[in-house]
């Protein structure tokens, strides 16, 4: 049986592994972290291809009981003025639609499943090197350890070391010039019904807020920060310091969102937002990238997750249908590159400079939506369904 390593235990990583062992590849996860990604991370958002991707493994019911409908975005503007609405991630032939789910609900999910079905998980296995040996690849580790597979997949993420191992000129991750920051606010009650999620562009920055059925609300920002924060930039501003910034970045807006933020005692901590216009190279010397390694999706685009569970199956798809690695890997990146390019340039286009983009862009980016949501409720037209009408089927074979 031919046997993979893969490099990164997060979502995209552990569903691989799923995926894998469907197609017939044993794999086992290399997770840098001395221990499990239980309680990390705060919310996601899977659109409707990222539902279809774990239907084709059999994994959409370990979605029950876990995430509750969100398909819907309504904008407002910082006077708290409507700027129209949109769908969020189409729809299901079964009518379902896109769902909110807590990352380490998912993540907790998808983990147990994987161990259940037989994928083994290291721990503390933080990837050193690698190197292809005859027709296989040796991993090495950062406590002295090695491993050697048939092939070796890094799902290790933005700051991927399988990349730069496959291609030492990888481009680094382009800074948007936003932070993101999550909370999740008790007692205050908007009046709202779950199922929405309502996007604000405030005078000085943007923030959405939806509300959870247990009558939570849950939120994000994107305060600007035009110049790329360091390490130590981010960690010297205390928890007390960082809400009282957030409060200032919303003062002057009529929305909810100093209520909200006055009402989170567990604020995480801002962090830079990334993405990747394109990575050259996805494959070398029978290594290959997937998920946030290969094509780090801006949040605006609500696709990350989603990505990688295409690719997840993708993958295991050309590996079950191609005896010969190399060109498994070749025709995994002929299927899947101008897609994802293609979804990280709208999520471009739809963040960065127009969540903060200054009084008069400001003024011309709020007439301009609110124009373009009126001529889209007119034609009954869905600007994202390329994106989201995208089925995987497990039994047909991989196009050419």
């Amino acid at each position: 049986m031919t046997k993979a390593l893969i490099i990164g235990g997060g979502i995209a990583g552990t569903v691989t592994a799923i995926a894998l062992r469907r197609a017939g590849v044993r794999a086992t996860v290399h997770e840098a972290y001395g221990r499990t990604s239980d309680g990390v991370g705060a919310f996601l958002t899977l659109a409707v291809n990222g539902i279809d991707a774990l239907d084709a493994l059999g994994l959409r019911t370990l979605l029950r009981g876990r995430t509750f409908d969100t398909p819907r975005m309504e904008f407002f503007n910082g006077n708290g003025r409507a700027l129209g609405g949109l769908p969020v991630g189409g729809e299901l032939p079964d009518g379902s639609g896109a769902v909110t789910v807590s990352r380490s609900d998912l993540y907790i999910a998808l983990r147990d499943e994987a161990v259940r079905q037989g994928v083994q998980v290291e721990y503390g296995k933080r990837l050193t090197g690698a190197r292809r040996e005859g027709e296989g690849v040796r991993a090495e580790f950062a406590d002295g350890s090695s491993a050697t597979g048939d092939l070796l997949i890094g799902a290790d993420g933005l700051r991927s070391t399988v990349r730069y191992l496959i291609d030492p000129a990888a481009p680094k991750a382009t800074y948007q010039g936003l932070l993101n920051t999550v909370g999740t606010a008790r007692g205050v009650d908007l009046g709202l019904r779950p199922g929405t999620v309502n996007m604000v562009f405030g005078k000085r920055s943007f923030f959405a807020y939806f509300p959870h059925p247990d009558g939570d609300t849950w939120w994000w920002a994107n305060p600007p920060a035009p110049k790329e924060p360091t390490a130590a930039d981010l960690a010297a501003a205390t928890d007390a310091e960082i809400k009282a910034r957030l409060l200032g970045m919303f003062s002057a807006d009529r929305t909810p969102a100093t209520r909200l933020i006055e009402a989170s005692e567990d604020i995480v901590r801002p962090y830079p937002t990334y993405y990747f216009p394109r990575v050259p190279v996805w494959h070398r010397d029978r290594m290959i990238i997937v998920g946030d390694a290969a094509h780090a999706t801006p949040p605006a685009a609500g696709q990350g997750a989603s990505m990688a569970l295409e690719d997840a199956v993708t993958l295991a798809k050309c590996l079950r249908d191609n005896e010969d690695v190399d060109l498994a890997f070749g025709r995994y990146e002929s299927v899947r590159r101008e897609r994802v390019e293609a979804i990280v340039a709208m999520g471009e286009r739809n963040g960065g400079g127009k969540k903060s983009p200054g009084t008069v862009g400001r003024v011309l980016r709020d007439v301009f939506l609110a124009r373009r949501f009126r001529a889209l409720a007119a034609s009954g037209v869905d600007p994202g369904r390329w994106a989201w009408d995208h089925h995987l089927d497990w039994e047909s074979p991989v196009p050419a």
